[in-house]
């Protein structure tokens, strides 16, 4: 009986014992994650508003979108779970819905990771609190210009009020908009003050090749140089 060559790994591979793969799963999840993050990125605000609210003539259109989204993010947990050692303990400790582009925001150097994602963020609260304000009692957001401007005023703290939500929906939402707009600033003051305190050590010159460094003197040395000048001083004039 022959061995192949498929056969001759999994018997010396130390994944052989296990009835998934790790290494198949960590290659699945780094060519994935980054899309199925975007997309759920993305598509926030059609997962948070109920398909009512979207108006009855799109209902249908709706439901079947989030259909679509949910089967994306089921096969992704499925196949996740299948490459993964323990299958149920993954399902089960794993969330359809991934934030890991949210968290990777907080890591230093993602700058521009952060503000992308932070302005997929507003974006979503603009689509949220015209869906949930267009038709409410009261209501001054009735298009999405409005909420547009009013996403953009919010998040820079400026608050001119010339509108505003009434619905408790769109004030939570607001609420989010204004922690996203504090958080941003906070980060991107921090980003700068971080490459100026960094610039400080970059402005000092090398010395050249031929050159050797110069060394700082201490006071030790100071003290030194001063009593050997006195010394000087006083053996060429020992009557003063």
């Amino acid at each position: 009986m022959t061995m192949n060559d498929n056969d001759h790994r999994s018997g010396h591979d130390g994944n052989a014992d296990l009835p998934g793969n790790p290494g198949r799963l960590a290659e699945y999840e780094a060519r994935t994650r980054q899309p199925l993050d975007l997309l759920a990125l993305a598509t926030l605000w059609l997962v948070v508003v109920p398909p009512g609210d979207f108006g009855h003539e799109v209902v249908p259109i709706v439901v079947a979108f989030r259909l679509a989204l949910s089967a994306v993010y089921g096969i992704d947990i499925t196949i996740r779970s299948a490459l993964a050692p323990r299958h149920a303990h993954y399902a089960l400790t794993h969330p359809l819905f991934s934030f890991r582009l949210v968290r990777s925001m907080f890591q230093r150097g993602n700058l521009g990771r952060f503000l992308v994602a932070a302005a997929v963020l507003v974006l979503n609260g603009a689509l949220i609190v015209y869906l949930y304000e267009r038709h409410a009692p009261h209501s001054n957001i009735h298009t999405l210009g409005e909420a547009l401007w009013w996403s953009f005023v919010t998040v820079t703290t400026v608050g001119y009020g010339d509108y505003f939500p009434v619905t408790i929906a769109g004030r939570i939402t607001a609420c989010f908009i204004m922690g996203t707009g504090l958080l941003t600033l906070a980060v991107v003051t921090a980003q700068v003050a971080s490459s100026f305190v960094a610039q400080g050590p970059s402005r000092a010159k090398p010395a050249p090749p031929g050159e050797p460094a110069q060394r700082e003197v201490t006071l030790a040395e100071l003290d030194e140089r001063l009593a050997r000048i006195e010394r000087l001083l006083t053996a060429s004039h020992p009557g003063s």
